[in-house]
């Protein structure tokens, strides 16, 4: 297919369907999702004094899921630690915040992407961007599933149209000047001959037929709908019916005024004022219905936040059901399991494009593909919860018994690369001292003489 026909293809894959459904999932992350649980005729009697409520469940799950993923450098397949040379290119392009960007709009609207290009400066490192679903759009070989074309799309803050296509061997960009035109004119062209195109989608949850990906919590979307629903009922009930309502027979006008013979207002009749008239017992009577009771609000949020953390596999005391403190760092673990089971599979798979950006990181930079860099590996932080007492006595039983080095250990416990390589200089200094220490020792020795030993008179 022609360069011109892609970028038709692509601009209408953008403004297809699968723009309102990432739309659709960007509303509900932000917690501005259309709300219709109020009825018109309610809404407009109670005006601004009853908002509806929003429990931004999505945002959490998104975020729970996130703070597990924390990239920590590359190695290649002999490395027993990260690659200090992959790792500066990674953080000269901001790759930690990059990073946590990219994991979090997968997790939130099905995918993400990381686009790779030639360094502005000969002695800079290769550029690397996270991009938004909305921007890029992506055509994959049927036959392989590898990504064939992309296009990303954007505007400029002169309103002007911009499109940069990405083929194997060339990338192109086009301008679009006028909104009413519909025709791209070529701008720049890199043919940087690749063989493959720069773009590496990071998809969550993605499945043979569907590489588009899916939100973390598609499934939990009717179930925040209900949360919110019974959340604006109760505060409703709150409003009219928590607390007692009164009734009145046999009162005027005129009992309802203040001293000065104003009336009240609605407020103070209801809730502030004693009632009191001049009539006989018999002819006015007062009295009030029992109050509201908004235990069942109460108990229908707590069943809905426990069916969707069930769905998003989240332990009970993140949706704060249940108060109870774990019994023991076993216990914690437990109740992670599948939380952390689930992370792990995300890594997984992100690593895997991961390791396609780096690889194309290192094409850039060197003009040729690496052969070692096929058996990249991403190295990600321990998604669990750290107990750190039983981990580092764990780890060095097994560092002691020679199981495992001291590096991998280190690694173990968590440390980043950069810690791990201060480590290493600290161990480095150390044993410098301590030989150099021994050999002066040892000179010491040899120019003392032995006790009762000398020269004869």
């Amino acid at each position: 297919m022609e360069p011109d026909e892609l970028v038709v293809r692509l601009e209408r894959q953008l403004q297809g369907r699968e723009r309102q459904r990432v739309l659709r999932y960007d509303a509900y992350v932000e917690g501005n999702q259309p709300l219709r649980y109020m009825a018109p005729a309610i809404e407009a009697e109670v005006g601004e004094r009853i908002a509806q409520v929003v429990l931004n469940w999505p945002r959490m799950i998104v975020d729970a899921y996130e703070n597990r993923s924390d990239l920590e450098g590359f190695r290649y397949q002999k490395q027993d630690s990260g690659d200090a040379e992959l790792w500066a290119m990674y953080q000269a392009n901001d790759g930690d915040e990059q990073s946590q960007q990219a994991h979090t709009e997968s997790l939130a609207l099905g995918r993400s992407y990381v686009i790779v290009g030639s360094p502005d400066d000969e002695d800079d490192p290769p550029v690397m961007t996270v991009e938004h679903p909305l921007q890029v759009a992506v055509v994959r070989d049927p036959k392989t599933r590898r990504v064939s074309a992309a296009l990303k799309r954007w505007k400029d803050d002169d309103g002007a149209q911009w499109a940069t296509l990405y083929v194997p061997d060339s990338t192109i960009t086009y301008v679009r000047s006028s909104r009413s035109s519909r025709t791209w004119s070529e701008n720049d062209r890199d043919d940087h001959e690749l063989g493959a195109v720069p773009v590496v989608p990071l998809v969550n949850r993605g499945r043979m037929l569907n590489q588009l990906g899916v939100s973390e919590f598609h499934d939990i979307i009717p179930i925040a709908d209900a949360a919110n629903k019974m959340a604006t009922d109760m505060m409703l009930s709150g409003e009219f019916h928590a607390a007692p309502r009164r009734w009145a027979l046999g009162f005027d006008e005129e009992d309802f005024t203040d001293e000065d013979g104003k009336p009240l207002s609605t407020w103070s009749a209801i809730m502030g004022r004693i009632w009191a008239t001049s009539k006989k017992p018999s002819d006015a009577q007062v009295g009030q219905f029992p109050e509201s009771d908004l235990a069942v609000f109460h108990n229908t949020i707590k069943v809905l936040a426990q069916l969707a953390a069930q769905l998003a596999f989240l332990p009970q005391d993140y949706m704060s059901f249940t108060s109870d403190n774990p019994t023991s760092a076993d216990a914690i673990r437990a109740s992670e399991a599948r939380l952390v089971k689930r992370c792990e599979r995300k890594h997984t798979t992100w690593g895997g494009g991961w390791e396609q950006v780096m690889r194309l990181m290192i094409r850039f930079q060197t003009g040729e593909w690496s052969k070692e860099a096929k058996s990249l590996e991403t190295l990600w932080r321990d998604p669990s919860t750290p107990t750190v007492a039983q981990k580092a006595d764990a780890t060095v039983k097994l560092v002691q018994a020679g199981i495992i080095p001291v590096e991998q250990g280190r690694e173990d416990l968590g440390y980043s690369a950069i810690q791990r390589a201060r480590m290493a200089e600290m161990d480095q200094r150390a044993t410098d001292s301590g030989l150099l220490g021994s050999i002066a020792e040892q000179i010491r020795r040899d120019a003392t003489p032995a006790a009762g030993s000398g020269s004869a008179a």
